[in-house]
C-alpha cells in the first residue's frame, strides 16, 4: 500500500512539473528560449491605436469647449 501512495505521490509531482514547463514556454522553440521570461505587455499605454472617443485628452478638450459655449444659467 505504501508503494502505490510513493507512486501516485511521484506522478503528480511529475505531471505538476511538466505542466509548469510547457505553460512557460520550456517545449516551443529553441533552447535559447528556455532562460527568456515572455515580456510583459505595456501596461501604461495602450495595446491598440485608440479612437477618439476612447481618448481621455480627447474628451477633457472636448468638455472644456461644451462648458465655454454653455450660457451662464445653465442649458434650457
Amino acid at each position: 500500500m505504501l508503494k502505490f501512495i510513493v507512486v501516485v505521490v511521484l506522478f503528480a509531482a511529475i505531471t505538476y512539473l511538466l505542466v509548469r514547463a510547457w505553460e512557460r514556454g520550456v517545449f516551443r522553440g529553441s533552447t535559447s528560449r528556455v532562460l527568456k521570461r515572455r515580456p510583459k505587455p505595456n501596461q501604461g499605454r495602450p495595446q491598440r491605436p485608440l479612437g477618439p472617443d476612447d481618448d481621455p485628452e480627447f474628451l477633457r478638450d472636448l468638455n472644456r469647449k461644451r462648458k465655454r459655449r454653455e450660457p451662464p444659467d445653465g442649458p434650457r
